[in-house]
């Protein structure tokens, strides 16, 4: 490293151009793949189900059958008053168009109710296989041939009718959710540094890290097969820009700080990369390894988002080391016109928010300390309010074509199962297994369907309606009655999602603790203090779950909880609410090592970073406040969870709690490193510390 900084002293002019030139070759070198990366966009049940589960078994067992996978559906005709012999002969009518036009499985049967009012009609075809877009041109194509009109209404709704609906959604994120939040950032950025240019530089920087990881990430999904699904490539734009624009906050504060104590703006940026560089590094190494634990989880839709996350922040981190430094030196002290940090002068004296809030903490950090805790420990019971397992037809905010056919089907059939459940059997037991199926309390039927490659397909209706207690039994009983065979289908992927989650909680959230107290303790020198910022950190998520139990279904009307909410928000509200305890306590350790006594560094620190902090969590705050405008439910309880969870560990945890607790432990927060047992003579003692 030194050697490094004297080749780059020597070389100072030429450096930034440096960077700049070597940031446009890799754009040049990964503008290909980034392009490409929507074409490996999957959302199938497959990608989202645990990999070991009986349903995912099932779904890749069909599609090795004759055919391939098969896209089901069902056709519901529904008159309210009665379905009359006209409405009849245009379903018929409508089903051999439909037969005529496309492969089916077998002749299309229906299903009266019992008032009169609906009939279904199961319909499946191998068509389209696994081809996303083949199957949502067959769904397509399906709802343009049935149509009602006069009184009688036709949904289209099914396994496959739903997974086109969702697919449409996810499709449709990428633009709305990269526009929205590029906007949000930029006006934060606008009011935080008040100037017309400088807002340009980060969110520019941001723009270009977003499109690297897009790049990268296509990469890890052709050479490792990594998958990527709307819900993960979302959360990577996410991180991009509210990770990426919290280290540019710290870097730029820190420089502009130097600024006024260095002449050369090169100078400046590299003792402000001194200053935050470890921080930033940390913080960043937090996040990382924070959603690499996501690795280990078995459900394949949180195993996918832990490297496409963390591919997103270490673009940020490079692209805002690198690129943004080049770009700030080129550009000199102008761009943060009409604030310009002349060398020399002193900032305007002001009372600082940050300095006030930790002085109240000073005074009485014990009293603060329990109340603050009361607090959380308080707002964390409403946990206990949130509602059941979220259900199929309550993911979207809105109210597609296939959840108006689940509705209609479960007034018309109480009581009754209306979608399939699927057993895979080996075919040389198939008739056993039937036997055994049609034995089973709360199987109403159960046909035999294709075979093939050793497998054979059982249909199977339930008794229950679909995800209630009465089929969620069914399926347990079939499972425990069925060796050697798989039960599957749209009711048993919830089950296998709730029970994987629960399971992947176990595993993931020790690893994510350990990991991200192990990066603290090398950054800090301590083990107090890391264990300090991890407590507050799971305090926050439990306050911030208990917000949500409070909110969600009174307030927001949801029905259900998405399964994976409790392990997702977990992950990132400890990885990133660590950056602020990092930036905090980095500087806190400085300010120590420079010779302040511990309520001095601690106030110090406070004062210093505290607006860094507060705009920091507020960019963050927004970036993920932006998927509750999302038409998902599920992304809209992530993004709500995560908001409030920041929000929280911004201002009441960084700036009181642990404020209130390192006063109150003085030295011993640094223990058992060398800062806990002797004062140390100061560094740099003609150092002042600017307010921000």
């Amino acid at each position: 490293m030194g050697a490094v900084g004297a080749w780059t002293a020597k070389h100072r002019r030429s450096v930034p151009w440096l960077a700049l030139g070597l940031w446009v070759v890799v754009l040049a070198l990964t503008s290909p793949f980034a392009a490409k990366l929507a074409d490996v966009q999957r959302d199938r049940a497959v990608d989202y189900l645990p990999a070991s589960a009986d349903s995912t078994q099932v779904a890749k067992i069909q599609e090795r059958l004759p055919g391939g996978e098969a896209t089901e559906m069902v056709l519901v005709y529904h008159r309210d008053s009665g379905l009359t012999a006209k409405d009849r002969a245009t379903a018929a009518e409508q089903l051999e168009r439909i037969a005529g036009a496309h492969r089916l499985t077998g002749e299309p049967r229906g299903v009266p109710s019992e008032d009169g009012t609906t009939v279904m009609y199961p319909v499946a075809s191998t068509e389209p296989g696994t081809d996303e877009d083949a199957r949502d041109a067959l769904v397509g194509d399906v709802r343009d041939i049935a149509r009602g009109g006069d009184g009688l209404s036709v949904d289209v709704g099914g396994e496959g009718a739903l997974a086109t609906d969702a697919a449409e959604v996810y499709n449709s994120l990428g633009g709305p959710l990269l526009y929205t939040t590029a906007a949000v950032v930029a006006l934060l950025l606008i009011l935080i540094y008040r100037s017309p240019f400088l807002w340009l530089v980060p969110l520019a920087v941001a723009g270009v890290a977003d499109y690297l990881s897009m790049g990268v990430a296509y990469g890890l999904n052709q050479g490792f097969g990594t998958s990527v699904s709307g819900q993960s490539s979302g959360i990577m734009t996410i991180l991009v820009f509210g990770a990426g624009t919290d280290y540019a906050l710290l870097l730029v504060s820190r420089y502009r700080e130097e600024l006024r104590r260095v002449e050369r703006p090169y100078d400046a940026m590299v003792a402000a990369l001194r200053g935050c560089g470890p921080a930033v590094l940390a913080s960043s190494g937090t996040v990382a390894a924070g959603l690499l634990c996501l690795l280990a989880a078995d459900l394949n839709s949180s195993r996918g988002m832990g490297p496409l996350g963390t591919v997103g922040v270490l673009c940020a981190l490079a692209a805002m080391l690198t690129l943004l430094p080049a770009l700030l030196v080129l550009l000199g002290r102008r761009v943060f016109w009409p604030l310009v940090p002349r060398y020399g002068s002193t900032p305007k004296a002001r009372r600082s928010l940050f300095a006030a809030m930790g002085s109240s903490a000073g005074r009485r950090p014990l009293t603060v300390l329990a109340s603050g805790a009361v607090l959380l420990g308080a707002l964390a019971l409403g946990a206990l309010n949130l509602p059941d397992a979220l259900k199929q037809e309550d993911s979207f905010t809105s109210r597609p074509d296939a959840v108006a056919a689940m509705e209609t089907l479960a007034a018309a059939y109480p009581g009754h199962g209306t979608q399939p459940l699927t057993v895979i059997t080996p075919t040389g037991r198939a008739d056993a297994t039937l036997a055994e199926i049609r034995g089973t309390r709360g199987v109403d039927s159960a046909e035999r369907g294709r075979g093939g490659g050793g497998w054979t397909e059982i249909s199977v209706t339930a008794g229950s309606p679909p995800q209630s207690a009465g089929e969620t039994a069914t399926i347990e009983a079939l499972r425990d009655r069925l060796d050697g065979s798989y039960v599957g289908g749209p009711s048993a992927e919830q089950l296998d999602l709730k029970d994987t989650n629960a399971r992947d909680r176990l595993i993931v959230v020790p690893l994510v603790l350990v990991s991200v107290l192990l990066i603290l303790v090398a950054l800090l020198r301590s083990l107090v203090a890391p264990l300090l910022l991890v407590a507050a950190v799971v305090a926050v998520w439990g306050a911030a779950l208990g917000i949500a139990g409070l909110v969600f279904e009174p307030v927001f009307g949801f029905e259900g909880t998405d399964p994976g909410l409790g392990l997702l928000s977990f992950v990132f509200l400890v990885a990133l609410g660590v950056d602020y305890g990092i930036f905090l306590m980095h500087r806190m350790r400085e300010e120590s090592l420079n010779g302040a006594e511990p309520v001095a560094a601690a106030l110090t620190a406070l004062r210093t970073t505290g607006g860094v902090i507060a705009s920091a969590g507020l960019v963050l705050a927004a970036t993920f406040a932006v998927l509750t405008s999302m038409p998902l439910v599920q992304l809209v309880e992530l993004g709500f969870v995560i908001a409030v969870g920041v929000l929280l560990d911004t201002f009441l945890v960084r700036t009181y709690l642990v404020t209130s607790a390192s006063v109150a432990l003085r030295r011993r927060v640094w223990w058992p490193g060398s800062l806990s047992r002797a004062p140390r003579t100061p560094v740099r003692p003609d150092r002042q510390p600017e307010p921000v």
